[in-house]
């Protein structure tokens, strides 16, 4: 009985482990938002999407004035049947946000929180909103 019990806790445990390798399941066409370190299964393909983590952000502070709008990188993990890459997608560059994976186009459409001048983002703070598309 004890073992059974045991067993039981264990599946809980592993089940709710927040490194597990499952992920929502999203739609094309259809906004989806990931924090660092969370992945999604592209429906009805095999392709997989993980916001690995942002390596760079020098957008313009929203409290201040900037001659340029800045850039931020998003590091994104593609994964299909039997590969895997990492993507830059960035945010001051609408001919760089978007990348082509396993006959799939993944698109970073906003990141956030947004920067301000008296703040630092941390890495578990920033979320990135994407799009894949055919």
């Amino acid at each position: 009985m004890r073992a059974a019990t045991l067993l039981i806790c264990l599946l809980f445990v592993t089940g709710c482990d927040e490194n597990s390798p499952t992920g929502p399941t999203v739609s094309l066409n259809q906004r989806f938002t990931l924090a660092p370190g969370e992945l999604a299964d592209v429906d009805n393909t095999d392709v997989r999407f993980q916001f690995v983590r942002v390596t760079g952000d020098s957008r313009c502070p929203a409290d201040a004035i900037c001659i340029q709008g800045g850039d931020a990188l998003v590091e994104i993990r593609a994964s299909g049947a039997d590969a895997s890459t990492l993507l830059g997608l960035h945010t001051g560059d609408s001919s760089q946000a978007s990348a082509p994976y396993g006959g799939v186009r993944i698109t970073l459409v906003e990141l956030q929180p947004y920067p301000f001048s008296s703040r630092t983002i941390a890495q578990d703070e920033y979320r990135a909103t994407l799009m894949v598309t055919r």
